[in-house]
């Protein structure tokens, strides 16, 4: 990348802080979705031209896989925190409980970006679209693999397709995120998940 003596890269404002504009990013892509966000709305909301962000992030795509990874790290990082819960009921109930806070956070977006970022996607969306699904479909795997532990652990039923109790939770919580995004409140969606482990299996 050129640049001029020891300053910033052609293109990159003096100040420029990637970390910020990256979450700046991921706030529009989670709000407006991948298609929905315009080259225009995001350099606007990061502070930055398009040929800084193009030099720092690569690409519309690149740019939005960088905010997923933000996200999993930040926002959504009540996933793997769900995970090293004791038993499969906690692991279950964190589980949740996060999407319902994340969903409902009143410092950003409703909803989730995972679930919001490409629901409506045309051609040039696509790609996007395989991503974020893979990205799901990585959420069940690992509660799977952690409900698996549980069966030879003796804390679920030894007859219970963990995949199934994967795919079981992460279907309340993507439902969880459109309903918020449709205006549920939190207190709401609370109840909704108590209701959704009222007959969590016994060990």
């Amino acid at each position: 990348m050129e640049t001029r003596g020891k300053g910033s890269p052609i293109g990159r404002p003096r100040g420029f802080d990637a970390g910020e504009a990256l979450e700046q990013a991921m706030r529009v892509f989670w709000k407006q979705g991948y298609e929905g966000a315009s080259l225009t709305d995001l350099t606007n909301a990061m502070g930055i031209t398009r040929t800084s962000m193009y030099a720092a992030f690569g690409n519309k795509e690149d740019l939005f896989r960088k905010a997923l990874e933000r996200y999993e790290e930040g926002p959504a990082a009540y996933v793997a925190r769900a995970l090293k819960e004791p038993t499969a009921r906690e692991v279950a109930t964190a589980f949740l409980n996060g999407a319902v806070r994340t969903s409902t956070r009143p410092d950003c977006p409703p909803g989730c970006l995972g679930v919001q970022g490409s629901l409506a996607a045309g051609d040039a969306g696509l790609p996007v679209r395989d991503m974020l699904a893979d990205w799901r479909k990585g959420g069940v795997t690992h509660l799977a693999d952690r409900f698996r532990q549980a069966v030879d652990d003796g804390d679920l039923p030894p007859g219970i397709d963990p995949l199934h109790v994967a795919r079981y939770l992460m279907t309340f919580a993507n439902g969880i995120s459109v309903q918020a995004a449709g205006g549920a409140t939190r207190e709401d969606l609370q109840r909704v998940a108590e209701m959704a482990l009222r007959d969590w299996p016994p060990a």
